[in-house]
């Protein structure tokens, strides 16, 4: 049997609320020469290497953490 239409369009409004709901931050500098801390950060947004991109929850505390280490990241979108 096949879905109704509103079941769909229910579906296809939660995928664009979970998508408002995250961030993608891409790491486009070296961490060479930065603060421990700094580095710490950028691994606990679960960047590796430079341009490596990751998605994440938009909450307060990322947001934080994407303010402490903007000078080596990016947010994309």
């Amino acid at each position: 049997m096949l879905p109704s239409a509103a079941s769909r369009s229910k579906k296809s409004w939660a995928k664009v609320i979970e998508m408002a709901n995250t961030i993608k931050v891409k790491l486009v500098k070296g961490l060479i020469g930065t603060r421990q801390d700094h580095r710490a950060t950028v691994r606990g947004l679960g960047l590796r290497r430079v341009n490596s991109v990751s998605e994440l929850e938009d909450t307060p505390s990322v947001r934080g953490m994407i303010n402490k280490v903007s000078y080596l990241v990016k947010v994309v979108s």
